[in-house]
C-alpha cells in the first residue's frame, strides 16, 4: 500500500511542479539564476546541514551517507513561498508553489547503497521595470523564466564502521528564456529582444563521513563534501522585433528577426562543505561551513558593469529532538521536532553590495503508524538582499511538505 501511495504522490507532484515558475527573485536575472536546492525537506528544516544521516532518510547533500541505507526509500517534496519585494519606494508581493525534488535510495549490500533522483539546480523568474529617462529618455522592461535541473546517480560505500565515501554523477539540463522591452517616452512603438538558451553539462560530487561513539550515549558525526568546478554548454539564440502596446498588452509591430549570437560556456563553481555534530537517536545538533568559488562566474550574453562575483560562504546550524521515539501511546512524543538557522553570502555583488541571504527554519516529522515512513512539514522565514544602493530586499515565508516512504524491498518471500 505504501508503495502505491508513493507512486501516485510522485506522479502528481512531478506533473504539478513541471509547469511552475520557481522564483520571483530579481536576483535571478544574473548568471543561470538563483541557486534553488538546499536539501530535502527534513534537511532544510535543520538549517540545511549536510552532516546528519541515518538509515531511513536520504541525505542527497553528501553521497557518502548512501552507505547507511537499510531500507528502500522514496522522498518527494513541494513548497509554497510568499514574497515581499521591497525596493525602498515600491513594494510588491508574489507567491510560488513548486515541486522541489524526487529521490530514491536503496541498499545493495550491508556496505553499499545507491541513490537516484531529480533536483533543481537554479531558477529564473523575474519581472521588473527600469526607468532610463534621465539617460536616454526610455523605459525598459525585463522578463525571465526557466532554470537548470539535474538528474543524479550516486553510491556510497562503508569502508568500516566509522568511515564512508561516496560519489554522485550529475547530468544538468534546462533552458532560460529572457526578454527585454524598450520604449521611448511618449512613443507608441518600441523594441523587443528575446534570448533563449538551452543548457547542458555534467558535474560530480564527492563525499566523506567519519562517525564514532564518544561514549555509550553520545555519537560524533563529521562530513566533507567537495564538488569541482563544472561547465555548462549554453546554445543561444536571439530574436529582435518592433512592438507596440494596447491596454497594457504587447503587440508585435514587425516580424521577428534572428540575430547571430555566440554559444557560451558557463561555470558551476566549485564547492567545499565541512560539517560536524553530536547526538544520538533521540537528539542531534550540528553545523556546516560551506565555501563556493563563485569568483569565475559570467553571464550568458553580457557582463554588466554594476555586477561582479566573489567567493561565497554559508554557515548552517541545526538539529532535531524526538522526545520518545519508541512510545506506543503518545503520538506527540514520537514526532521529530527540527529547527535551524543559516546565513549565506551568495557571492553575487550588485552595485558594489554583496547579496546576502539568512533564514530561520522549523519542522515536524510526523511518523506514519505501522511503517518507517513519515510526513514532514516545515516553515522557513528569511531575507535576501537589501534596499540600500538601489537594490531590492526580499522577505520570504515558505511552507514545505515532504513525504518519505520507506520499506524493505527485494526480500525473499517464504510463504505464498
Amino acid at each position: 500500500m505504501i508503495k502505491k501511495i508513493a507512486l501516485i504522490v510522485t506522479i502528481l507532484l512531478a506533473s504539478f511542479g513541471s509547469a511552475q515558475e520557481n522564483t520571483p527573485s530579481p536576483y535571478s536575472f544574473y548568471g543561470i539564476g538563483s541557486a534553488k536546492f538546499k536539501g530535502t525537506n527534513d534537511i532544510v528544516n535543520m538549517g540545511g546541514i549536510s552532516v546528519y544521516s541515518d538509515s531511513t532518510h536520504i541525505n542527497v547533500l553528501n553521497p557518502a551517507t548512501y552507505s547507511n541505507q537499510m531500507l528502500t526509500t522514496f522522498q518527494v517534496g513541494a513548497t509554497s513561498s510568499f514574497y515581499k519585494l521591497n525596493a525602498g519606494t515600491q513594494l510588491e508581493k508574489a507567491k510560488k508553489t513548486t515541486f522541489d525534488y524526487l529521490v530514491m535510495g536503496f541498499p545493495v549490500s550491508k556496505k553499499l547503497g545507491v541513490s537516484v533522483g531529480l533536483l533543481p539546480q537554479s531558477a529564473v523568474g523575474y519581472r521588473f521595470k527600469k526607468d532610463n529617462i534621465a539617460v536616454d529618455n526610455t523605459v525598459s522592461r525585463y522578463l525571465g523564466s526557466g532554470g537548470v535541473n539535474k538528474v543524479f546517480f550516486g553510491s556510497g560505500y562503508k569502508i568500516n564502521s566509522k568511515f564512508s565515501v561516496g560519489l554522485d554523477f550529475q547530468y544538468l539540463f534546462g533552458s532560460i528564456n529572457t526578454e527585454s522591452q524598450k520604449f521611448g517616452v511618449n512613443l507608441q512603438t518600441g523594441s523587443r529582444e528575446v534570448n533563449e538558451s538551452s543548457l547542458s553539462g555534467i558535474a560530480f560530487n564527492a563525499g566523506f563521513t567519519y562517525n564514532t561513539k564518544l561514549n555509550n550515549k553520545l555519537n560524533f558525526m563529521s562530513s566533507l563534501v567537495y564538488s569541482p568546478e563544472s561547465k555548462l554548454n549554453s546554445n543561444n539564440t536571439r530574436k529582435v522585433a518592433l512592438i507596440t502596446t494596447s491596454n497594457g498588452n504587447v503587440i508585435p509591430a514587425s516580424s521577428d528577426t534572428e540575430v547571430v549570437v555566440a554559444d557560451t560556456k558557463l561555470n558551476i563553481p566549485s564547492k567545499l562543505a565541512l560539517g560536524a555534530g553530536v547526538g544520538n537517536r533521540k537528539w542531534f545538533v550540528g553545523g556546516d561551513l560551506t565555501f563556493s568559488g563563485t569568483g569565475s562566474q559570467i553571464n550568458r550574453f553580457d557582463n554588466y558593469s554594476n555586477v561582479s562575483y566573489e567567493n561565497a560562504t554559508k554557515i548552517s546550524i541545526g538539529g532535531f529532538i524526538i522526545p520518545k521515539f519508541d512510545s506506543y501511546n503518545n503520538y506527540l512524543a514520537r514526532i521529530t521536532y527540527r529547527g535551524g538557522f543559516r546565513f549565506e553570502n551568495t557571492g553575487l555583488v550588485v552595485n558594489n553590495t554583496a547579496i546576502k541571504d539568512k533564514a530561520m527554519t522549523l519542522g515536524f516529522g510526523l511518523p506514519i503508524s505501522g511503517s518507517f515512513s513519515s510526513l514532514n512539514l516545515g516553515i522557513e522565514y528569511g531575507q535576501r538582499g537589501t534596499v540600500m544602493n538601489g537594490l531590492v530586499r526580499e522577505d520570504y515565508f515558505s511552507v514545505s511538505l515532504g513525504l518519505i516512504f520507506s520499506d524493505k524491498w527485494f526480500k525473499r518471500t517464504l510463504y505464498n
